[in-house]
């Protein structure tokens, strides 16, 4: 299985124009029989949780149906990241778009406390994703709060994909736990991060993955948008230019 995850720059709150390039990310990937993009989080309008809720769209937005089109014609798994409407405040969510397959959202289930006053958590949990159901997505915090992880060890998952937007120390931080999260439930573990403005700070990049041993296999820098590419079997990366 061959797994992609895409360092953007978002567009702040330019859905129209985030999602062309999430577009030409998924043309890219497929020309490289990817079975799984992942993009960060809330990477159709940038982190911004002041517009959130301005900018929050309903999970089955037709804007969205190009992602479809895209999954059903490359055979590839897409996770985009979007603000959705919620009660009485949005969610942070990742709408997924499998082949063939009913569109699914994962919604942040644990919010840090600087989240709570513009978003509102998510109660359902998702089901293992991918061309082989073994594949666990967290958001950013979450990968944080260890029940989360443990969960997704516990439902078998081999894979468990963070999509974040983290400055430089919380992107250091993540290092840490994620390469602790894969020594402790033997998981190969991605994160992609976003790069450029966000929320009055700087995202990082940073993009990278581990082994279920927790050695890092190779990392994007902080300043370029790009695609990192890896194969689970093989534990091969590689860089797609963009």
């Amino acid at each position: 299985m061959k797994i992609c995850l895409a360092q953007t720059h978002p567009a702040r709150g330019n859905i129209a124009q985030n999602i062309q390039r999430h577009r030409q990310f998924v043309e890219k990937v497929v020309a490289h029989q990817a079975d799984l993009i992942l993009f960060p989080e809330l990477s159709l309008t940038g982190y911004e949780p002041t517009l959130a809720q301005s900018l929050a769209i309903p999970p089955d937005d037709p804007r969205l149906d190009v992602f479809q089109a895209q999954a059903d014609a490359g055979a590839i798994t897409i996770c985009v990241g979007a603000p959705t409407r919620g009660r009485p405040l949005p969610g942070i969510s990742l709408l997924i778009f499998q082949p063939q397959q009913p569109r699914q959202v994962y919604t942040k289930q644990f919010l840090h406390t600087d989240e709570l006053p513009f978003f509102t958590a998510g109660s359902q949990r998702l089901e293992l994703i991918g061309p082989h159901n073994n594949v666990a997505l967290a958001i950013c915090y979450e990968l944080s709060v260890p029940e989360h992880a443990q969960v997704a060890a516990n439902s078998g998952a081999q894979v468990y994909l963070a999509s974040v937007a983290k400055f430089a120390r919380g992107v250091g931080e993540a290092n840490d736990r994620l390469n602790q999260i894969a020594q402790t439930h033997k998981m190969t573990i991605a994160m992609v991060n976003c790069i450029g403005l966000a929320d009055a700070g700087i995202c990082a990049g940073g993009t990278a993955v581990w082994n279920r041993n927790g050695h890092l296999l190779t990392q994007l820098d902080g300043h370029g948008e790009g695609i990192l590419i890896f194969d689970i079997a093989t534990e091969v990366a590689g860089v797609v230019s963009v």
